[in-house]
């Protein structure tokens, strides 16, 4: 749950930009400290809607979890009756056949990928949810995520994107209630079987909206569009991802010069000691599946911006992943990425990004000859990791776009 000080809500997010607010003096240490201590006050995952709550989120809207799943707090006894609720529909489950391939359809994703745009869940969903379906047999093309986001408007602002937290949109009515709302739009198939061992239609039935400012209505949303956005061009050609309900509207369209760094630490370094300006857009590549290996996330750099004061001046990309709590023109999942030979690590310092969040577009200002000739010149930095099950991985696992899943 979110903690309290001085009457406003914090959380985890708080105090990483709370350590750039030091840095650049906008907060002194012993307010940090005061925040630290406040921030996380119980147990449970991050208070805000991060990539935890993001997925637990998920598990309910895919029609696995059940009803209240993603939004309960640790702390609350329903908490634990839900527990125990689960263990007795696991062996009804068990009795009745009912596998996770029964309920985990294309159209239960599908289901997962509206509330996820009504909501504005973590960018690291449209990593799990494809390796989810992978698993499953399914494949979720990153051009279905823009397809229902045209449809399915952005109801809620949970943190980092707005003020409100999980425990209030469980007070609100929870995903049941979102599912129930964003389903007037046909968006939701009410049909699917969950593990309640009813359909959609018959979960919703009973749920409300308890306040509107929480989920909002269809005709007073935040934004006509979903959440997230994929972006493509040619510095993604298989794809990016943002949270263009957590980007300020004034970098909504943007272009600026490029600072180029070849890890997150470094990146991290350039920040916190004043080197990155507002109008700049921070590049940080070998950082994927295969360059990290394996896509840390990356809380540290976003939230070192944000805490500057440069989150409505200065966007980053990446071809690695950011925390669920990312705020601001951060775009991840660059595809191909850097270690595959991609044309992020094309990019040299100084060059003109462009970044069109609403025409879906980012895009590297630089003749189609010249990269031809960088492409010819070029070869990616070695492994990080050359021995060992990271070794491994690094050659087995595939782009972002696919979920970074295993090749078959």
């Amino acid at each position: 749950m979110a903690g309290i000080l001085e009457g406003n809500p914090v959380d985890l997010v708080s105090v990483f930009e709370g350590v750039g607010k030091v840095k650049s003096r906008r907060m002194k240490e012993k307010e940090l400290k005061a925040l630290e201590d406040y921030a996380c006050p119980g147990c449970g995952s991050c208070a805000g809607m991060f990539t935890a709550n993001s997925m637990n989120c998920m598990t309910e809207a895919l029609g696995l979890g059940l009803p209240g799943n993603g939004t309960i707090p640790a702390v609350h006894a329903a908490r634990r009756r839900l527990a125990k609720q689960a263990g007795m529909q696991v062996m009804v489950l068990i009795k009745k056949d009912i596998k996770p391939r029964d309920i985990a359809t294309p159209n239960a994703f599908k289901n997962a990928i509206a509330v996820d745009m009504a909501v504005g869940c973590s960018t690291n969903t449209v990593l799990h949810l494809p390796a989810i379906a992978h698993e499953a047999g399914i494949q979720l093309n990153l051009d279905l995520f823009n397809n229902i986001s045209k449809k399915t408007p952005n109801l809620c602002k949970l943190s980092p994107a707005g003020p409100h937290h999980l425990e209030d949109l469980d007070m609100a009515g929870g995903i049941q209630a979102v599912m129930k709302v964003i389903s007037q739009l046909g968006v939701i198939d009410l049909k699917a079987k969950t593990v309640t061992g009813k359909t959609v239609g018959d979960n919703v039935k009973g749920a409300k909206v308890l306040n509107s400012e929480v989920i909002r209505p269809l005709d007073n949303p935040y934004s006509k569009e979903g959440g997230i956005a994929i972006l493509r061009g040619n510095l993604a050609p298989g794809g990016a991802v943002v949270k263009q309900s957590a980007v300020a509207e004034n970098m909504l369209v943007n272009e600026g010069r490029a600072r180029v760094f070849d890890s997150e630490d470094d990146a991290i370094a350039a920040i916190l000691g004043g080197k990155i300006k507002p109008g700049d857009v921070v590049i940080i590549r070998y950082e994927g599946p295969k360059g990290g290996p394996g896509m840390r996330e990356m809380l540290g750099p976003t939230s070192a911006i944000a805490g500057m004061g440069l989150d409505t001046t200065v966007a980053l990309l990446t071809d690695g992943r950011f925390s669920g709590g990312t705020r601001g023109a951060a775009i991840g999942h660059i595809s191909p990425e850097a270690a595959e030979g991609g044309p992020i690590g094309l990019v040299r310092e100084g060059d003109i990004i462009a970044i069109d969040i609403p025409k879906k577009t980012i895009t590297l200002k630089v003749s189609s000859e010249e990269l031809k000739q960088r492409k010819k010149d070029f070869t990616p930095k070695p492994p990080a990791v050359r021995s060992g099950y990271l070794a491994r991985y690094a050659r087995l696992v595939t782009s972002a776009s696919t979920g970074a899943i295993f090749k078959d």
